[in-house]
């Protein structure tokens, strides 16, 4: 969770810090944000958009991913539109950090001394292979 926390606020700061806003940084952060919220919900990793709006439905992302297909994604977002993404942002920020206190999801991996066993397994025998 704190990965996606982290990078969703990341890119929201670069996303405000363009004189105008852009659409495509904006679906970028939402994309992150959805991602984090349905592997704490589920523990599947899905990145795509359409699939995480029929999971999650926003009212605006259809118009938002329609924008960005019809080569707008460099268009700029009024100041009015602005805010109520910031609204959303927090609302979706506040879901990915209610997902994280209730997820079934281990705090840190536990695949770490049998991934460290299998590199020194292949390391070791790509030397004596040689």
């Amino acid at each position: 969770m704190h990965h996606y926390r982290g990078f969703a606020e990341n890119q929201w700061r670069l996303f405000l810090k363009e004189a105008q806003p852009r659409i495509k940084p904006l679906l970028y952060t939402f994309r992150v944000l959805l991602t984090g919220i349905h592997l704490m919900r589920s523990g599947e990793i899905q990145t795509n958009l359409n699939h995480l709006h029929s999971m999650y439905p926003l009212p605006y992302l259809p118009e938002l991913i329609a924008r960005k297909r019809d080569g707008a994604e460099q268009q700029t977002l009024q100041a009015a539109e602005t805010a109520f993404y910031e609204k959303e942002f927090a609302a979706l920020l506040e879901r990915l950090l209610t997902g994280a206190a209730t997820t079934r999801l281990p705090e840190g991996s536990s695949a770490s001394p049998a991934l460290n066993d299998m590199l020194v397994r292949i390391r070791l025998n790509g030397l004596s292979s040689r």
